[in-house]
């Protein structure tokens, strides 16, 4: 009788853990980087994401991002981009490792998509983390926006075309 019931606990424990596992941080109009930073290490670890569709670890980059790079992403950002959905949904995260050309890493750099945050740049909360963990910036960081606001047309993305 007890066998049964451990079985269902532990089906719905294993479930509610997998649905976790695939969310970001609920969008809020409170949303910080201390927490963003608390989900994308501690709580979902990002390196068991993919990785950007097509891509691979250390490729080349450019400045500001660093001389090699390694981009991962939610599932809700690699289907739309798999997609070419024409944008990435609310909700979604994009990460980029930011190395220097001795494959050392600089700085890790994070793109969330929070609904109602910021709508003139399509919502997208900006973040740059050094390689441990301190904040560098964070929000509406003019530096971010004014080179990847050239890129609205496709989401504010440099690394591939969206549709």
């Amino acid at each position: 009788m007890k066998r049964p019931m451990s079985l269902l606990a532990l089906f719905i424990g294993l479930s509610l853990a997998l649905t976790a596992c695939t969310r970001a941080p609920a969008p809020t109009a409170e949303v910080d980087a201390t927490s963003v930073y608390r989900y994308i290490t501690a709580e979902n670890d990002y390196h068991n994401w993919k990785m950007w569709p097509g891509r691979q670890a250390l490729y080349l980059g450019q400045e500001p991002h660093g001389f090699y790079l390694t981009t991962y992403v939610t599932d809700s950002a690699f289907s739309a981009i798999e997609g070419k959905q024409g944008s990435i949904p609310d909700g979604s995260i994009i990460i980029k490792e930011n190395y220097t050309p001795d494959k050392v890493l600089d700085a890790v750099t994070v793109m969330y998509k929070v609904k109602g945050f910021y709508p003139r740049n399509n919502d997208w909360f900006w973040m740059k983390y050094t390689p441990d963990g301190t904040i560098a910036m964070s929000g509406r960081v003019n530096e971010c926006i004014s080179c990847h606001g050239k890129k609205r047309a496709n989401d504010f993305i440099y690394t591939s075309d969206l549709r």
